[in-house]
Formats: C-alpha cells, sequence, structure tokens
C-alpha cells in the first residue's frame, strides 16, 4: 500500500496548488430510478451473493492469439479470474472489500501487484448486476447522461463513481475519475448492453486508457439473468472474448475466498 499513501499525497498537494470546482455529491433521481430498474431486470426478486462461471476463452494480445478455458468467480467487492490458454494459465485476483488490493499473474506464474489507481472500479466488470448494485449504495453518485444510440440500439447512459473520502475538491474529483463507470442500458429491457471504464499505467494515474465490457446471449439462471457472452475491449480493441457454457450462484463464496 505505499503506492497508495503516495497517491494520496500527490493528490492532496495536488488541491492546494490548483483550484477546481467542488465535486457532485448526490446522485441524480432519474439515474437512482434506472439504475434499480436495470438491477430488477437482472435479478428481480432474487438476492445474489457470489457468482461463478465457467466456459471458453479466446485471448488477443498483439501477435498473441490464444482460445482456451475460464473461470470467473465474483462476490460483491472481490474477483477471481483464471485462463487456462495454451501458453499457460493466466489469474487475476481483486479483493477490495477492505483495502484495496490485486494480483496477476502470466504462464511464468509469477504475481505482480496491480497498481492502487486500477483498483477504483468494481471488480466484478463481467457480472453486471454487482457494479450496478455497488451504484446503488451509499459511497457512490450516480449520474444520467441521456437517451443514446450505440451500436444501433437505444441505451440510457449512466454514470457511477465514488465519492471522496479526501477532504480536497481536487482530491474528490480525482477519485470520482479513478472510479468511474459508465453504463449502457437497453432503453426497453434495461438489461446493460456495454459497462465502460478506464484503466492506467503503473506509473500514470493520469493516462486513461479506455477499457468497454459488452454483454449479450442473456439467458435465466434460478430466476437471474445471466450475460453468458462477455466481450473486453481495450483501447477498442478485442482482447478477451468469453463464452459461458456453465453459471452458478449462491454457492457459498465470501470476500476471504479470494485470498491474494
Amino acid at each position: 500500500m505505499r503506492f497508495a499513501r503516495l497517491l494520496l499525497s500527490f493528490v492532496l498537494v495536488a488541491s492546494l496548488l490548483t483550484p477546481t470546482a467542488a465535486p457532485q455529491t448526490a446522485s441524480s433521481p432519474q439515474a437512482v430510478q434506472y439504475l434499480q430498474r436495470a438491477l430488477a431486470a437482472l435479478s428481480a426478486s432474487t438476492p445474489t451473493s457470489d457468482v461463478t462461471l465457467s466456459g471458453s476463452a479466446h485471448y488477443i494480445a498483439g501477435s498473441d492469439d490464444e482460445t482456451g478455458t475460464a473461470t470467473l468467480k465474483a462476490v460483491a467487492g472481490a474477483s477471481r479470474i483464471d485462463l487456462n490458454l495454451s501458453s499457460g494459465p493466466r489469474s487475476e485476483v481483486v479483493n477490495t472489500s477492505a483495502s484495496p488490493a490485486g494480483t496477476w499473474s502470466g504462464p511464468d506464474g509469477v504475481a505482480h501487484a496491480i497498481s492502487f489507481h486500477n483498483l477504483l472500479t468494481d471488480p466484478a466488470w463481467f457480472f453486471p448486476a454487482f457494479p450496478i448494485t455497488h451504484g446503488l449504495s451509499s459511497g457512490y453518485v450516480a449520474t444520467y447522461v441521456g437517451l443514446e444510440t450505440r451500436d444501433g440500439q437505444a441505451v440510457e447512459h449512466l454514470t457511477v463513481s465514488q465519492t471522496s473520502v479526501l477532504q480536497t475538491p481536487a482530491g474528490a474529483l480525482t477519485l470520482a475519475h479513478l472510479s468511474q463507470m459508465d453504463f449502457f442500458l437497453d432503453s426497453a429491457t434495461f438489461l446493460p448492453t456495454a459497462i465502460t471504464f478506464n484503466i492506467h499505467p503503473d506509473n500514470n494515474a493520469g493516462l486513461d486508457i479506455p477499457i468497454e465490457i459488452r454483454f449479450s446471449d442473456y439467458r435465466a439462471v434460478n430466476g437471474v439473468q445471466v450475460p453468458f457472452h462477455v466481450e473486453k475491449y481495450l483501447n477498442n480493441g478485442l482482447i478477451l472474448d468469453l463464452q459461458f457454457q456453465t453459471v452458478t450462484l449462491n454457492t457459498g463464496l465470501t470476500t476471504g475466498s479470494f485470498s491474494l
């Protein structure tokens, strides 16, 4: 967490030098209403405590183009992704339930820490019910952007970001930006069609690299609508294509199950 302390110190110093407008501290009623409708469309009256998704994976990174299997697990505030590809396993574990922390590893099995500024968005990006639930909780601000057309489909665009624990306007705005997730909800069904957010180089929290998650092939699993097809784009290029065959809910996973 040394990097986290350095980042917070930098933000506090910057706030003294750069005057900014006060951040938004309250959600808009329309944004809250639409998030509630999205959550109802996803899970209705069925509470979801955890999810495990298994299926096929297509991984693309530059000249590296591989296929294999994937197992993804999540609870509110934590996730684990395990890919078994032709070059070897790749894993990522993120737990933000207390002090945000995460690691990733490639085929060599060496664990690398995920930078603090890349741990401020919801770790369960592949299961939209959890990020939407976070957006409706205290400590988050939801804003309605408007009705848009995305990939030929009418969607409702909303943003969700964390409110700041820092006491300065610049610090609050920095955290709001680093934690922002944009939701695009089908205007007819209110099921999420996409989520976008930014990641950043390890040594540069100010440089945004766009991530887009696309959801399709929704199917009912024990009363919960689950997207069986999830695509992840980095800077507009497809890097991970997941097609799930098996989904299990409420098996007893807890945040303690996601040890680093």
